[in-house]
């Protein structure tokens, strides 16, 4: 069973003004929602700091970790790396611009349409990102360590279920 928590945190102060000054209303849903959205900025900073660690930015991280995740031989499409990183086609293609001039991708004519790019990663991409991702999961695995594995995949699975609309609705 979890210790609970005795100590009120912003999100709590916040809760409690709004039900000083608008009793009429239920602000319960920004008990949970205040919350995800105070994480997701420690994350982004978190991340940021474990991604410049290895001198990347976090949408470097995030084209590098596509392309590290499709497996041998390491290529995507354009429009595949549009999916996965949820930016438009002209952002994806300074972003590959950048990473090309920096060595960690290459652009190669398709073999199965010569028309076509497909986006590679290099040697060096490859080795930025594996470092990378190793610290990031070690930093996660540290902001984590106060919730048991349970908790942890009950919270995972909720965390899931909200999320998914969105996911959905974005196609």
């Amino acid at each position: 069973m979890p210790e609970p928590t005795s100590t009120p945190d912003e999100v709590t102060r916040l809760l409690e003004a709004w039900q000083r000054e608008r009793p009429d209303l239920d602000v319960s849903p920004m008990a949970v929602l205040s919350r995800v959205t105070r994480l997701a900025r420690h994350l982004d900073r978190a991340r940021s700091t474990a991604f410049a660690t290895h001198g990347l930015e976090s949408w470097e991280f995030d084209v590098l970790a596509a392309l590290r995740r499709a497996g041998p031989p390491y290529e995507l499409s354009p429009s595949s790396l549009l999916n996965q990183t949820m930016v438009t086609s002209g952002t994806m293609t300074a972003r590959v611009d950048k990473l090309v001039r920096r060595g960690l991708v290459r652009r190669q004519p398709s073999p199965a349409d010569r028309r076509a790019i497909l986006v590679v990663l290099t040697t060096s991409g490859r080795d930025r990102v594996d470092a990378a991702l190793e610290d990031l999961l070690e930093h996660e695995k540290r902001l984590l360590s106060g919730i048991a594995d349970d908790e942890r995949a009950q919270l995972a699975e909720l965390l899931k279920r909200l999320v998914r609309p969105f996911d959905d609705a974005a196609g």
